[in-house]
């Protein structure tokens, strides 16, 4: 195998560095696995234990978009299967207060036109650019906040409530989101128009399985704390849950672990100062989710979507299991950005009851809550956020930064992906690129030393 002769040392068990761990497994190459956290999968959580009738939810990633070939191709080779879901795509309602909306729901075209109408010069503009983030188009528009935008072509009502219940989306409020974000995904679609994927019985299967197959290379409940590429191998000291410390060896580390944790660790040397300046400017959005359960179905009506964006406190709303069997049904909200804090809010003054009485305008009647749970990203030590977003301080030009090699140490993660940043897929894209730049260096050092 061609990796036979090399070590690695991965930190981090979600999809990004399992993905890269049983690529490097499969070339040969011995692995070593450390993860904080007691259970696999970071940011993809699936809850089981808090619904009835033996359903479960996503609190974490939950939609797996037809063009993500990665996690898609992963999964079959498990033989794990991606079922469609919300083919509709989502929707968009403008809420008023205490449940009530602004008049009917409107279709994801309607609803995305004008936007895309006052857009396009940008869009045209960015595309001419050949989507090059180090060009004067995309830094101009990097520089500026998605609010500001609104304000230079005086926009309507409407529109501000559209792009605000994007936060469900960016986890970003418009004050906070650069324009350059907005402009990127509207050059290649509008968010939520297309049907959508969840893996069957549950998107902790995939990291689960793979867990499965590095067996005893996987250490649980080990925090890296230190990092010295001490040439030609590096050294990595970590810390057990009950304190103890040690140091393993090996000819590479690949650190495939939010931004937020990599500041907590110790890198010596240190890593270029520009680097280390984008990894600790880099944020993570806020993000809240709910999971309520109930009796029956009562938001699944005929030609009504089963999802819905909106700048509700409460924030974007979609079926969380239309693929389960059962009368009974779960409806996730998902609150990104200063709706995180809402929600939050909401729960401490009025407990899960205000999220139900947020849901007025669906209709419930008499529907009975059966469970809910709730999980908020930013308060998770190990992630501080739900996933990266770019703000109006983010120079464009450091992004390459995010993924560039660092002597014997290499970065994978969704944060590092250039065109699935935020989503399952792109964790999964960085840790198979991680894995291949290991076979490049290692290749490259056999070269030399022949």
């Amino acid at each position: 195998m061609r990796l036979s002769k090399t070590s690695v040392i991965v930190v981090g068990a979600g999809l990004a560095g399992l993905s890269a761990a049983v690529r490097l497994m499969k070339d040969g190459a011995h692995v070593t696995v450390v993860e904080a956290r007691n259970r696999v999968g970071g940011r993809v959580l699936t809850v089981r234990d808090a619904f009835a009738k033996g359903q479960h939810a996503e609190a974490g990633g939950d939609f797996i978009d037809d063009g993500q070939e990665d996690i898609r191709r992963l999964a079959d080779q498990y033989g794990l299967t991606v079922r469609t879901i919300l083919r509709q795509g989502f929707s968009f309602i403008r809420y008023k207060e205490k449940g009530q909306i602004h008049g009917r729901p409107l279709k994801g075209e309607r609803a995305w036109k004008p936007i895309i109408d006052r857009a396009t010069p940008l869009i045209e503009a960015y595309r001419r650019a050949e989507q090059r983030w180090e060009s004067a188009v995309v830094r101009s528009m990097a520089q500026r906040s998605v609010a500001q935008w609104l304000d230079e072509i005086d926009a309507d009502g409407n529109m501000r409530a559209m792009v605000r219940g994007l936060r469900g989306f960016f986890l970003a409020d418009p004050e906070d989101l650069s324009l350059l974000v907005l402009i990127e995904q509207l050059a290649s679609e509008a968010p939520g128009q297309e049907p959508m994927g969840r893996i069957e019985g549950g998107n902790d299967r995939l990291p689960t399985v793979m867990a499965a197959e590095l067996g005893e290379s996987l250490h649980l409940n080990t925090a890296a704390r230190a990092i010295h590429d001490d040439q030609p191998v590096v050294q990595v000291t970590v810390e057990s849950a009950g304190g103890d410390r040690t140091q393993i060896k090996a000819d590479y580390v690949i650190l495939s672990v939010p931004a937020t944790a990599l500041r907590a660790i110790e890198i010596t040397p240190g890593l270029p100062l520009e680097q280390a300046k984008v990894f600790e400017r880099l944020k993570y959005g806020r993000v809240t989710k709910s999971l309520l359960q109930f009796d029956r179905r009562f938001w699944k009506r005929k030609g009504r979507s089963p999802a819905y964006g909106t700048d509700a406190p409460t924030g974007a709303i979609w079926d969380a299991n239309e693929e389960q069997r059962g009368s009974t049904g779960i409806l996730t909200l998902m609150a990104g950005g200063q709706a995180s804090e809402d929600t939050q809010k909401i729960l401490a003054q009025e407990g899960v009851e205000g999220l139900v009485r947020a849901l007025e305008w669906l209709k419930p009647g008499d529907a009975e809550l059966l469970h809910s749970h709730h999980v908020t990203w930013e308060h998770d030590s190990w992630s501080q956020g739900g996933y990266a977003y770019f703000d109006p301080s983010f120079d464009p030009a450091w992004r390459p930064w995010l993924a560039r090699p660092h002597g014997r140490m290499l970065f994978a993660g969704e944060h590092t992906s250039i065109k699935w940043q935020g989503y399952m897929n792109g964790a999964v894209e960085s840790g198979l690129r991680a894995a291949a730049e290991v076979w490049a260096l290692a290749a490259a050092g056999n070269r030399r030393a022949s």
